[in-house]
């Protein structure tokens, strides 16, 4: 009984926040949110450049041990095609499949484009970035092996 007394006493504003306080809130956190967001995604875009990167990495692998068996790169025409499923022209030299799985578009969803000769070397992988145009800067620019 004397507990029920107590809290009547402390009367209506002990019952819960203010709106006041709840806006305060409200704005500490949509600051916090102004602040971590566009750092997040900025990693979030470092990251996908990353993993493109990576898996050209990778093709270049697999298609130095295409060479290694059939003697030659890919052409243009066989692409990257040519690492799951044995081109007419390999032959019986071809001891694939090269890769895995089969060859993933790069991380913004668009395929990579094979040329053999490339512009600088024997080949060339290339990932349009972000946006799928030729050049661009930032995210949007081209990731080449070359």
């Amino acid at each position: 009984m004397q507990v029920a007394q107590k809290h009547r006493s402390m009367g209506p504003r002990a019952a819960g926040f203010t709106l006041l306080e709840l806006l305060v809130v409200i704005v500490i956190i949509g600051l916090l949110a102004a602040y971590v967001g566009p750092k997040y995604f900025a990693q979030l875009g470092k990251s996908e450049v990353t993993i493109a990167k990576a898996q050209i990495e990778a093709f270049e692998k697999s298609l130095d041990t295409f060479r290694l068996d059939v003697g030659r790169y890919p052409s243009t025409e066989e692409g990257l095609a040519a690492l799951q499923v044995a081109p007419a022209t390999a032959g019986a030299k071809w001891n694939g499949p090269y890769m895995k799985k089969s060859v993933p578009p790069d991380p913004w969803g668009h395929a990579y484009q094979y040329k053999a000769p490339g512009s600088k070397a024997e080949f060339e992988i290339l990932s349009l970035g972000r946006d799928g145009k030729p050049n661009g800067t930032g995210e949007d620019a081209d990731i080449s092996s070359q």
